[in-house]
């Protein structure tokens, strides 16, 4: 499977991005509009197009970063979204980011890595989030794809990679997804150990 920069790069040249809703996130949105704490270091990792940077950058978070390995995704944001940081645009392989952030949004991303790399992610996570920081977002509650993203998984599999992790405080079907994903997700809240 070739899942470089070059091939994330061509789907948003190309756009080939199926995955792309072209708004935030209707679970998202709603996790959004309850935060209070504008102060929040907030990663969104394989961000793509970044509705969700985009609509939390506008409600005035301004500590917002965005990691994905597409130059063309994060010149889109930033071309996109006035006064969007540059400095919070990464262009790098999420597994390679060191810095640490109060909250980590999962949005697409997890469906699109290797399967193979999905406990290295959930440790990933952990490294990455501060203490009692929390990773929130969608993961596909469905079989997909086995040799191209967006590949699927179902709820007892992901308990296996990020139970030794985190406490588990919201798991459970989403019952507000974007239309074409209804019945498809999970909606997650995992707090760090």
């Amino acid at each position: 499977m070739n899942l470089s920069e070059e091939f994330w790069d061509k789907k948003y040249l190309n756009n080939k991005v199926g995955w792309d809703l072209g708004v935030v996130s209707p679970p998202l949105k709603m996790y959004f509009d309850q935060l209070i704490n504008k102060d929040l270091k907030i990663l969104i990792p394989g961000g793509g197009n970044s509705y969700e940077a985009e609509y939390l950058f506008n409600r005035g978070f301004k500590n917002v970063f965005v990691v994905d390995l597409s130059k063309t995704a994060l010149t889109n944001l930033k071309n996109r979204v006035v006064g969007f940081p540059s400095s919070q645009l990464i262009h790098a392989n999420f597994f390679d980011v060191e810095t640490t952030f109060d909250l980590v949004i999962e949005q697409t991303f997890f469906c699109a890595i290797d399967p193979l790399l999905r406990e290295k992610y959930a440790l990933k996570m952990h490294h990455l989030l501060r203490a009692k920081g929390k990773l929130v977002g969608l993961l596909f509650d469905a079989k997909l794809n086995e040799d191209h993203p967006p590949f699927g998984g179902n709820k007892n599999e992901y308990i296996s990679y990020f139970e030794p992790f985190f406490t588990m405080d919201v798991f459970t079907k989403c019952y507000n997804s974007y239309a074409n994903r209804q019945e498809m997700e999970l909606f997650m809240k995992f707090v760090k150990k």
